[in-house]
């Protein structure tokens, strides 16, 4: 029978920590702020913002929101960022992705103070990520490796499909699970037999965006399938994957939604109140790389 991971109460434990967190950092005169930059009326960008401004209040870290029209280029837009950071006492910046198709994403993604970058998507804190000199990790790609720490999953010599490469998901997390010493596949729109990459996998994770993009017919008996896409259709959130069809084989699947969404929502407010405290002493909490080649790291979740 599948498991159905409930991603709200993994999320509920990581804010409860997170509160406890903020509220001591409150108490040494440290007060977290996150800065979102929302640009246009993306409908699916707008939710998703509203569930951090909520989740924020409810751990008590400041949230500022600045919304800014659809038509901005993307030096106006590098612009903002640089002022943004200026004018307030950020603990951690986002942009809320993805832009408009006219805004070029890497040198706005890079105007962004890395110390600051809790979604962790510029070249510093990716780099970091590769040699395990990190401080935080990858909202969305960490919240997938919380999962699988809650089902117990030994990830050594296990064979691993990553459908997607973006930054968000498939890249740091293909990352994370070679440094757990997985066997990684990673698929992207060019690959060719999808099937065949995820019928021999022992976790599928699919980060497309794209609803039944993983069918029944595409996984193994016991697989565990974690489900990081959303799309959606009439104002109605779907997943990447065929739940019914799934169900029916996978021995553990997250669901879309109240699966890796509001997870992801809490790690990243998680990392928001470590910036905080780190930016405030910078040697506290970094993590001193001398590992070896093989050697295995272990991940702060």
């Amino acid at each position: 029978m599948t498991v159905l991971v409930n991603g709200n109460a993994i999320a509920k434990k990581i804010l409860a920590d997170t509160k406890a967190e903020v509220s001591a950092l409150k108490k040494n005169g440290i007060t977290p702020t996150l800065g979102v930059i929302l640009v246009g009326n993306h409908a699916p960008s707008r939710i998703y913002v509203r569930k951090k401004r909520a989740a924020a209040k409810k751990v008590g870290i400041n949230f500022i929101l600045e919304s800014l029209k659809r038509t901005i280029t993307t030096n106006e837009l590098i612009k903002a960022v640089e002022t943004m950071q200026r004018v307030h006492n950020l603990s951690g910046l986002i942009i809320q992705l993805p832009l408009p198709l006219h805004i070029a994403d890497a040198p706005v993604l890079s105007a962004i103070n890395p110390a600051l970058d809790v979604d962790c998507l510029t070249a510093v804190n990716l780099g970091k990520l590769v040699i395990g000199a990190h401080t935080i990790l990858p909202p969305t790609a960490n919240a997938i490796m919380s999962v699988l720490k809650e089902l117990r999953v030994e990830l050594v010599g296990k064979n691993v499909t990553i459908i997607g490469t973006g930054a968000l998901v498939g890249k740091p997390l293909a990352i994370m699970m070679i440094n757990e010493q997985a066997t990684v596949t990673t698929c992207n729109c060019f690959t060719s037999a999808l099937a065949d990459k995820t019928k021999g996998a022992d976790i599928i994770v699919s980060g497309v965006g794209r609803r039944n993009i993983i069918r029944g017919n595409m996984i193994k008996q016991g697989a565990i399938v974690i489900d990081a896409g959303v799309e959606f259709i009439d104002q109605v959130m779907y997943g990447d994957v065929n739940r019914e069809e799934v169900e029916k084989k996978a021995r553990s699947l997250t669901p879309t939604p109240g699966g890796i969404g509001p997870i992801t929502v809490a790690l990243l407010l998680q990392n928001t109140a470590r910036c905080a405290r780190n930016n405030a002493s910078p040697s506290q909490g970094e993590v001193k790389n001398s590992q070896c080649f093989n050697q295995k790291i272990t991940l702060p979740l």
